[in-house]
């Protein structure tokens, strides 16, 4: 299951980010090929709330035009202030415009935090995500502080490379957990809460 387990979070996002960053291109478009293919089994007409790969972050837009072509709306976060996320509609990948810290966001009117209690789908991006759902993320909190605010029965699914789906992270109590995993090889995986196995 990839790295060793006795690592602070600081260290993961180091040696993940790095391993990221020397990633062969073609290798990066084909796993994001994959990933576009696997959403479709996650996609239907109602809300999802995502994002814009960036930054060596696996997938692409065609995950996000997979997302759509059953009618369903896609919402991106949108930079705002520290805290919650406000998210803006995705309308195509024309319509994104860069914003801060490297991001790309909708062009169109900010929405605020609330609107993720309309989505049945959030798609998280990760660092690395374990066999119980802890998350890896950047370590700026804000997908924590805002999926407080989701629904209760919402799919909450990280996105990572398959090398980065762990045995055991590192967690902290304001840790928000997921249910599901999607990775390039092995697709859509739904995780025990209680499940830590090999």
């Amino acid at each position: 299951m990839g790295m060793p387990r006795q690592r602070d979070k600081q260290t993961w996002r180091g040696e993940i980010l790095a391993r990221r960053a020397r990633l062969d291109p073609a290798r990066h478009a084909a796993e994001a090929a994959a990933l576009a293919a696997a959403v479709r089994e996650l996609r239907g007409d109602g809300v999802t709330c995502a994002y814009v790969p960036v930054r060596g972050e696996p997938g692409s837009t065609a995950m996000l035009d997979e997302l759509r072509a059953d009618g369903g709306r896609v919402l991106l976060p949108v930079t705002g202030a520290p805290g919650a996320l406000a998210w803006g509609e995705y309308t195509g990948a024309d319509d994104l415009r860069p914003a801060r810290y490297g991001l790309l966001e909708p062009v169109g009117p900010a929405l605020g935090p609330e609107v993720v209690a309309e989505a049945d789908l959030i798609l998280l991006p990760a660092l690395a995500v374990d066999r119980r759902g802890v998350r890896l993320g950047r370590g700026a909190g804000y997908y924590d502080r805002t999926l407080g605010a989701a629904r209760p029965h919402a799919r909450l699914v990280a996105v990572v490379r398959d090398e980065e789906f762990v045995a055991s992270l590192p967690e902290e109590q304001h840790d928000v957990r997921v249910d599901w995993v999607l990775t390039p090889g092995g697709g859509v995986i739904r995780l025990g809460r209680d499940d830590c196995g090999e």
